[in-house]
């Protein structure tokens, strides 16, 4: 039987997983939106739907969520603390309109949370910290930039004998199958971070075994949650990846998604929960970057680039400060 305060904690995640959908739809149709290939409402609805197909095609990011950064079972109240965190510095990073990461934010949140009620550094499983989560925070946002100048530069040497209406008649149309790979692999390696989150309070909790996986009904429910989310929309932050950090036409639309999708494909296929805001923002940095550096408003990048820093820090102190007024309730 459900206790409250497992209750609370789906309800959590799947309010986490719902502000994940409307603080990360940039991520996948800033670039479709700012183009104009798509309407908003049009691009809304098309992420929407591919989100909630990507959430359920894997779960191996949410097994690494589960049991792969954290030691043992952890109280319920725990897990509230990294969520409260992580929905906190969702919610400020949105209101201010800077892409931050969704992914690490929870991580920061549980990690920090993890330490202050194990009294601790042993309750974290430092090897998949550094192996999921660091390394990739690292290179994903430098393999983004350099899959996205790289595509650019080949697509500009590729059809440079074809004038620039007529290529950006061909990716007007193109770009959308780009917006819809995107789309679904978001949808892929988000969604999961709250599957994984809910499959471990339920570890936690005894409802199941530690090798029993992600239930089917924890997969349904945080796929709804995000593409009802995605299907909301955060405007402040579309504006700033579509058209803040470098000026795109289709063409450059459909090479930051796509080297974007790809790398985030392969993130989650190995189980890596990487940040898929970094990743956008590099390849679109890159691709801006293939015409000329000055095309790219390295300001703007500065300010990303600082959220993405301070997002682990900030939020496992946060979650650190949570886990600390909570345990006397508890």
């Amino acid at each position: 039987m459900l206790s409250i305060s497992l209750i609370v904690v789906i309800v959590l995640a799947l309010t986490f997983d719902f502000i994940n959908g409307f603080h990360d739809t940039a991520n996948s149709i800033a670039t479709t939106v700012s183009t104009r290939v798509l309407t908003p409402r049009a691009a809304i609805f098309m992420a929407a739907t591919l989100n909630f197909a990507g959430a359920l095609a894997s779960d191996k990011v949410a097994r690494t969520i589960s049991k792969g950064l954290v030691d043992g079972h952890l109280e319920q109240y725990v897990i509230m603390a990294a969520l409260l965190a992580a929905i906190t510095w969702n919610l400020i990073t949105w209101i201010i309109g800077i892409p931050s990461s969704s992914s690490h934010a929870l991580i920061g949140g549980l990690i920090g949370a993890s330490i202050v009620y194990a009294m601790s550094f042993d309750k974290i499983v430092w090897s998949g910290v550094m192996d999921k989560v660091v390394i990739p925070l690292f290179t994903s946002p430098m393999v983004g930039f350099l899959i996205g100048f790289a595509l650019m530069w080949s697509l500009y040497r590729l059809l440079s004998p074809f004038s620039h209406r007529v290529v950006n008649g061909w990716f007007s149309k193109i770009q959308i199958l780009s917006a819809m790979l995107m789309s679904f692999a978001h949808g892929k390696n988000d969604a999961q971070k709250s599957m994984g989150i809910i499959t471990l309070a339920l570890v936690s909790a005894g409802m199941i075994s530690a090798d029993a996986g992600v239930p089917l009904w924890v997969k349904i429910s945080c796929a709804i949650a995000m593409a009802i989310g995605t299907s909301v929309g955060g405007w402040k932050i579309i504006k700033t990846m579509g058209t803040s950090i470098t000026k795109l036409e289709p063409i450059g639309g459909f090479a930051a998604q796509t080297g974007a999708a790809l790398v985030i494909e392969f993130a989650s296929e190995i189980g890596a929960p990487i940040s898929t805001t970094q990743v956008i923002s590099t390849t679109i940095m890159g691709v801006g970057a293939s015409k000329r550096f000055s095309a790219v408003k390295w300001i703007i990048a500065k300010n990303i680039i600082w959220a993405w820093v301070i997002t682990i820090p900030f939020t496992a102190l946060l979650g650190a400060g949570i886990t600390t007024l909570l345990k006397p309730f508890f």
